[in-house]
């Protein structure tokens, strides 16, 4: 048991070394020795954990991927709320903005961190599409939802509005960052053939 934590431990100190050095310097100019030198461990001490750069790259990615749905999966095992309010749960779960500091926020923005920013919407996108979907399910048999295509609307949902609300992506001011989240959330009431308003009362309501 011991040497399972001490795995754990180093492969997340090589984690979060070199997280912090994609930020400050960018995907592309990291090199496999820069880490070795902020971790001080030998080569083969690093090959011993990751094959290659992008395979650090992809277990940054899936820290905060667990962490967002970790947290969607709590929303999906509770029993006394509306499928209304657990699928507007589950959107807002997605948001890393407060596990983060302003400038790491910042500096995953940068344009040479674009891989790091790619890689994480898109690996958000496939794994909280399906838990959408099983509040979709909930939603149908519950309050008579009527969705054609759950995944595929959920995917294209989650695609759209973690893109549009990106600030690293595209630069808006409070009212247009209001009107893209009411046009979004239109979308979904037409896509769950629900009456209008059904989600933003409980997305204004959240806000509040």
């Amino acid at each position: 048991m011991r040497i399972t934590k001490e795995y754990n431990e180093r492969k997340n100190e090589i984690l979060d070394a070199a997280e912090r050095l994609f930020r400050l310097n960018g995907y592309d100019k990291c090199t496999i020795n820069d880490i070795l030198k902020e971790v001080s461990i030998a080569k083969g001490t690093f090959y011993h954990y990751f094959k290659s750069k992008e395979e650090v790259l992809d277990g940054i990615v899936l820290r905060y991927k667990d962490m967002v749905v970790n947290r969607a999966n709590e929303i999906l095992k509770i029993d006394d709320i509306r499928p209304e309010e657990k699928l507007m749960g589950a959107f807002m779960s997605m948001s890393i903005i407060n596990q983060i500091d302003g400038d790491m926020l910042d500096d995953m923005h940068k344009i040479e961190n674009a891989l790091l920013h790619q890689k994480m919407l898109n690996q958000i996108v496939i794994a909280m599409a399906p838990i959408l979907v099983k509040i979709i399910e909930e939603g149908t048999e519950k309050a008579g939802w009527n969705c054609r295509y759950p995944l595929q609307y959920m995917q294209i949902f989650l695609a759209s509005s973690l893109s549009l609300t990106d600030e690293g992506i595209f630069e808006l001011d409070d009212d247009s960052q209001m009107k893209v989240m009411a046009a979004l959330i239109s979308m979904l009431e037409k896509m769950l053939d629900v009456p209008e308003d059904s989600f933003m009362r409980l997305f204004m309501q959240n806000q509040g």
